[in-house]
């Protein structure tokens, strides 16, 4: 999706830093006007219609200020951002609280400084503009754009990109950065008439799924009772997401890499070729290319994955977006309870900004629930939060050396299971033999700890 046609207003009673400012973002192919006063600015807004006005904060007559309030009194969407030369802490905070997006100091320390902070409107608009014109077949209840991609404009710009292809995307990033949930805004903006069929490979026993891809026939296996549709005929002219790729057990990897290639496949224990129109959208939190050295992913099947990689930062990464996100969840969290919950307040928004978020979104939407529900006022309190991920705040006390940190059980499990994860590189059958348990009972240790999905 194109962004939209970007026009920029110019405003400073000082012609030659008009012109400058001008000469740099016409450089930008951007569409520019200028005006020296507030009020010519005034004019210019109603002829012109800008998505942006630069202006100085002070000018004869009136200030940037005066010509924000009177402009958006009109023109509530528009967005400013404010130059001066008198740089004090009170016009900033002035500035902001009226809403101006960004606020930089006479003179511009070089050409960049300015396109940084027009780029930020910019790139604000145009996840915007894009909720905005969010099609028909976003499922309901999907969170607005500014929320799903806050402080992942990149990852949007990619999801728009090959959208309204047919092209196969592998999804990658830690566990809770919502790899599922970018599988679905993909599909709803695609021109897919079909549904979106999901299937998490590491949730079906490796004996049935085969069958969950492809189908069977009637007899096919003991069990078999009746014929049977597979995720690939279910997904006809739609997605069908394959999360937890890097699970796939070898036999039906090249199954699958088969079906990339040729677009076709037979149910188990059929033998009808049957043609597939179905997009395919991958996922994993594993390392694929660890996975290949050792022999546990096929290299082809991984390259046919990667025609368009998209990477999903961990929110600790993206830590500026805590905010946006915070307030959209516990606000939908509430809602869900029917319960009626205040805003955030700084303190708890600043230690929630410093976490490190091992659990990434979900850790933060679980620890928000929580909060919902113990609370017995409009005024949530967020629990205290893993003391490994937090750092220190001045004045808590500090634990002897030599004394252990008491923790529950549950606590020490869920870290012995993280960390065998993590020194098999995600290898889920290795991790289990580790750890002298069933691959079906870590996996439901690690739903039941959250660690499970992406």
């Amino acid at each position: 999706m194109e962004p939209f046609n970007f026009k920029i207003l110019v405003v400073d009673d000082e012609e030659p830093l008009v012109r400058l400012v001008k000469r740099i973002l016409q450089r930008d192919g951007l569409e520019i006007e200028t005006a020296f006063s507030g009020e010519e600015a005034l004019e210019v807004i109603e002829r012109f219609a800008p998505d942006l006005v630069i202006t100085d904060l002070r000018m004869p007559g009136m200030s940037g200020l005066e010509l924000m309030e009177k402009a958006r009194s009109s023109r509530p969407e528009l967005d400013f951002i404010l130059l001066t030369a008198y740089a004090t802490v009170e016009n900033a905070v002035q500035a902001m609280k009226q809403g101006a997006r960004e606020y930089l100091i006479k003179p511009l320390k070089d050409p960049d400084e300015l396109r940084v902070a027009v780029n930020r409107v910019l790139e604000r608009r145009a996840l915007v503009e894009a909720n905005s014109q969010w099609k028909n077949q976003l499922a309901e209840g999907l969170p607005p754009a500014r929320v799903i991609f806050a402080g992942m404009e990149t990852v949007w710009e990619e999801v728009q990109t090959v959208a309204s292809t047919t092209a196969t995307v592998l999804l990658t990033g830690e566990s809770g950065t919502g790899k599922s949930l970018i599988a679905k805004v993909i599909h709803a903006l695609s021109d897919a008439n079909g549904p979106l069929v999901d299937l998490n490979c590491a949730a079906i026993p490796e004996n049935l799924i085969e069958s969950e891809l492809f189908g069977h026939e009637k007899g096919a296996f003991t069990g078999a009772v009746k014929a049977k549709k597979g995720k690939f005929e279910m997904a006809s002219n739609g997605t069908i997401f394959l999360d937890e790729i890097g699970e796939m057990p070898p036999s039906a990897q090249s199954k699958l890499l088969r079906v990339l290639q040729d677009r076709v496949f037979e149910r188990v224990g059929g033998t009808t070729t049957i043609k597939t129109t179905a997009r395919v959208i991958a996922a994993t939190n594993q390392d694929l290319e660890e996975l290949m050295k050792s022999n546990r992913f096929r290299e082809d099947l991984y390259y046919r994955l990667q025609v368009f990689p998209i990477h999903l930062p961990p929110l600790r990464e993206r830590s500026g977006s805590i905010p946006v996100l915070a307030t959209y969840l516990l606000e939908s969290i509430a809602a869900k309870a029917g319960k009626r919950v205040a805003p955030l307040d700084q303190e708890t928004m600043e230690r929630l900004e410093a976490y490190q978020w091992p659990g990434n979104v979900r850790e933060l939407h679980n620890i928000l629930e929580r909060a919902v529900i113990v609370a017995r006022t409009e005024h949530v309190k967020v629990p205290p939060l893993n003391p490994v991920h937090e750092p220190e705040r001045p004045g808590e006390a500090v634990r002897p050396a030599g004394v252990p940190e008491l923790r529950s059980l549950k606590e020490i499990e869920k870290d012995a299971i993280a960390n065998t994860l993590a020194q098999t590189k995600g290898h889920r059958r290795r991790a289990a033999e580790i750890l002298g348990i069933s691959l079906r009972t870590l996996q439901y240790k690690l739903k039941q700890y959250g660690l499970s999905k992406g």
